[in-house]
């Protein structure tokens, strides 16, 4: 069994939404053999990350970049994990009500020096999430899953 492992900071309803849907993808019985492990962005290791598959990354956006929660996964597992997570598949969301274009650009600038390989654009959502930003954050998660199932 391939693992999953979602990295979020969830500081709000409308990122606890959004999350929910990634999870609900990613959970998607159409897709099997994917083990999916959610971790708020303060609580996950480097050895949750080395033990993964495939990430999605969740966040707000914090003043124009990432919340500093997932900064601060990011500071834990870089050198850590750099050279054994090369060619990772991701993908990520990013939340918030002005201005996403930091944020996202702070996380694939991170990812980028990691070498991780994005299997999907960034879902960016501004504002109150709506069922459209809820379907693809739940196409999001099923994406990540689906990239690193057995079978996918």
């Amino acid at each position: 069994m391939t693992r999953l492992l979602i990295v979020h900071h969830t500081p709000s309803p409308a990122t606890a939404e959004l999350l929910d849907s990634v999870v609900s993808g990613a959970r998607d019985p159409e897709i099997g053999g994917v083990e999916v492990v959610c971790r708020a962005a303060l609580a996950a290791t480097a050895s949750d990350l080395l033990a993964a598959d495939g990430v999605v990354l969740g966040t707000p956006a914090n003043i124009g970049y990432m919340s500093g929660a997932l900064k601060h996964f990011f500071d834990q597992v870089f050198y850590v994990c750099a050279a054994d997570t090369r060619g990772l598949p991701y993908g990520a969301y990013v939340h918030g009500n002005l201005g996403l274009e930091g944020a996202v650009r702070s996380v694939r600038s991170i990812t980028d020096a990691l070498g991780w390989a994005a299997v999907a654009a960034p879902v960016q959502v501004t504002g109150a999430p709506d069922r459209s930003d809820r379907d693809a954050c739940r196409e999001l998660g099923a994406v990540v899953a689906a990239t690193i199932a057995p079978d996918g």
